[in-house]
């Protein structure tokens, strides 16, 4: 009998390396993937969309665990998919999307084979050693993937390598070619030479000062991409920071662009920013970019007395429709060069081969 179960052992030692597959995820590492995933876990509710784009009307097949973190800051999109999937509400919620708040005990619980990290954001990311180890050692597999700190390289090396890890290559194929082909829509047409000097006023309103900025990674290389010159990434030696009114007031910019982080929900509560993005409609939209720009110092600004100031919804900085706010911010900084470029045909697009919930609301709107 001990002969018979050395051998099995054996055997199966030997089979392991035939039934997984080793992939290089966005940190760098090699990791061995199941060759048929079953049971998926996500680090942070955002990453959602992601799974959608590969899954599609399955997307709850595989999925067993996710942070709260869409329906807290994204409560437009949550409620789109909830609408879409109602047996999402029934998916085990394993924190509230950032790292100390995910629940390792939890996700064991769940006997996950995958699970999904971004590098870095809400969630566990690639400085949770530990968490990972202990998640490796119990035969979850864990993928780092990037849609925020390189946005544009990282999107598509994401997809394919998420595409491979579910066995959904054709899916991820599609999705890379209507990427590369709306960037190609910008970065073939866009001039030569230095572009208008602008303001990216991240997440605007949220808190009583000014005024925080993105300056490298996430909307800030979006803009970048799109011909803007960021005055933050000359100012700011992260990532993010924050800017003085009296700054922008000496050195003005010229065009004036804010990150929405309001929703349908922040506009009933007559909350101070900016609401766009699922169920917003665009005058309430407009109405809450006039109000913003009606106080605190910002409406002294000559783009802003002069009509030259916009708002974009903030969930594009850590999404995989990213490339839809760089043909955005090009129409803005170019708007001669890219007269007959739609960014929302671009998004409707997305939507419809890619989400399995339909587009709603507005994203974009200028003053």
């Amino acid at each position: 009998m001990r002969r018979l179960i050395m051998a099995v052992v054996l055997g199966l030692a030997v089979l392991t390396p035939l039934q997984a597959q080793v992939l290089t995820d966005l940190a760098g590492r090699q990791v061995q993937v199941p060759e048929r995933v079953e049971r998926i876990v996500l680090g942070e509710g955002r990453l959602l969309p992601v799974l959608a784009v590969l899954e599609g009307e399955q997307l709850l097949q595989r999925l067993v665990g996710m942070p709260a973190d869409l329906a807290l800051v994204d409560p437009g999109s949550a409620r789109q998919y909830q609408q879409a999937f109602p047996a999402l509400a029934a998916v085990p919620r394993i924190g509230q999307g950032s790292a100390d708040s995910f629940s390792l005990e939890q996700v064991l619980t769940l006997r996950p084979d995958l699970a999904i990290f971004s590098l870095s954001g809400h969630g566990p990311g690639s400085t949770q050693g530990r968490m990972v180890e202990q998640l490796q050692r119990a035969g979850v597999a864990v993928l780092f993937v990037d849609f925020r700190e390189q946005p544009l390289l990282n999107t598509p090396r994401s997809m394919t390598l998420l595409g491979r890890a579910l066995g959904r290559q054709a899916r991820a194929e599609a999705f890379n070619s209507a990427h590369a082909e709306a960037l190609a829509a910008v970065r073939q047409r866009l001039p030569q030479g230095a572009g208008p000097r602008v303001f990216l006023h991240s997440r605007a309103g949220l808190g009583d000062g000014c005024c925080e900025s993105m300056a490298r990674g996430m909307l800030a290389d979006l803009l970048v991409e799109a011909g803007g010159e960021n005055i933050a990434r000359a100012l700011l030696p992260g990532h993010a920071g924050t800017l003085s009114l009296e700054l922008l007031l000496s050195q003005p910019p010229q065009l004036y662009i804010a990150s929405a982080v309001g929703s349908a929900d922040s506009l009933a509560e007559g909350a101070p920013y900016i609401a766009l993005g699922p169920g917003v409609a665009g005058e309430p939209a407009r109405a809450s970019l006039a109000r913003l720009l009606s106080r605190g110092g910002l409406q002294h600004l000559a783009a802003v007395r002069e009509g030259r100031a916009h708002a974009i919804w903030h969930g594009f900085y850590n999404s995989p429709f990213n490339v839809v706010a760089v043909q955005v911010f090009a129409k803005w900084l170019h708007p001669e060069a890219f007269a007959d470029l739609d960014p929302q045909q671009t998004l409707a697009a997305f939507y419809a081969e890619f989400q399995p919930v339909a587009l709603d609301g507005q994203y974009w709107i200028s003053l």
